[in-house]
């Protein structure tokens, strides 16, 4: 028999799905817009009128419902954003290969009892989460880290910046995070003592230890810690833009290409009226006739796509590896 639900319990329900209902909506409108924005033209979006979802096209002051593909015909066409767009693929895949690689390592040494100052290294891992070097320190570590880069590779170390690929400084020298080690470390604890007693009875090494008994034992949690790596890499924009700088445009993530093509091209980053005066949208593109507001929103859209493609496939293993990481038995 269905049991009848109480009023109280009725009113706390239509509560919680209402407030639920509008983040769901705050959550997914910005992307909505940002697809509308790409179909429109860009009196719509820079004029006295403006979209809200549906998409605007229109020649001057006339504005009717209507969708453009001019600003994903540029988009498809723009070598520069397809560069970028490759550096990013290139960053967020061996950047998420290499921070799993020695986030497993590091979790597996310090989920042993036996290992020689557990306690000692696992307070260290801790407190980095707490206490931060600060903005100015770990800049001067990346670009410490692209001089011996440079080194290594036989020259300037004073050079770094023109003389090695940056790309390879985002993926190697930014890649810890400690809750993410933190995460796999408890899930490594939570495998039976037994299993690996069995496994070294057998004859196994340490690595088959690893690779043959925690590592698929533990495939919820890592799938989970990398797709936190992956977005990290995917979204990275402050460092690679501070690191990178003008002097290696050929690296630079497509976040970073966008955030260039705002401030060059567009008034959603307000220029100063000599450069915008300089870089005028109309007299580099004109010609072609395409809008620089759409095409920065079309960006966004293929900017924002693998990540939608991806997410689907390991969403199965977000909640179970979250759990079995994060807490403690």
């Amino acid at each position: 028999m269905k049991r009848r639900m109480e009023i109280s319990e009725l009113i706390f329900k239509i509560v919680a799905y209402f407030f639920l209902l509008i983040f769901a909506v705050l959550c997914v409108y910005p992307f909505l817009y940002a697809i509308g924005a790409s179909l429109s033209s860009d009196g719509a979006l820079t004029g006295g009128n403006s979209i809200v979802l549906i998409p605007m096209v229109g020649e001057g002051d006339t504005l009717g419902f209507g969708a453009s593909l001019k600003a994903y015909e540029w988009a498809f066409t723009n070598t520069e954003f397809w560069v970028a767009y490759s550096n990013t693929l290139f960053m967020t895949f061996f950047g998420t290969i290499w921070s799993l690689f020695y986030s497993i390592l590091g979790a597996y040494a310090l989920s042993k009892k036996r290992i020689m100052g557990r306690r000692g290294w696992n307070f260290f891992l801790v407190f980095t989460m707490w206490f931060s070097a600060g903005v100015i320190a770990t800049y001067n570590n990346y670009t410490s880290t692209g001089r011996v880069f440079a080194a290594i590779a036989g020259m300037d170390p004073d050079q770094w910046l023109t003389s090695i690929d940056g790309k390879w400084l985002i993926v190697i020298a930014m890649g810890m995070n400690a809750t993410n080690i933190i995460l796999l470390r408890n899930t490594f604890e939570g495998v039976p003592a037994e299993i690996e007693e069995a496994a070294r009875i057998d004859g196994a090494t340490e690595m088959q230890v690893l690779t043959k008994v925690y590592i698929p034992m533990s495939k919820a949690t890592i799938a989970t810690v990398a797709l936190f790596f992956g977005i990290s890499r995917w979204n990275g924009y402050f460092w690679a833009m501070k690191v990178l700088g003008t002097s290696q445009e050929y690296s630079w993530p497509v976040q970073v290409y966008l955030r260039d093509f705002l401030e060059t091209y567009t008034t959603i980053i307000k220029p100063t009226v000599e450069e915008y005066d300089a870089n005028d949208w109309e007299a580099i593109y004109g010609s072609k006739g395409f809008d620089a507001t759409p095409c920065a929103y079309a960006i966004v859209v293929c900017s924002v796509i693998p990540i939608l493609v991806i997410y689907p496939f390991i969403q199965k293993y977000f909640a179970k590896g979250v759990n079995m990481g994060g807490v403690k038995e």
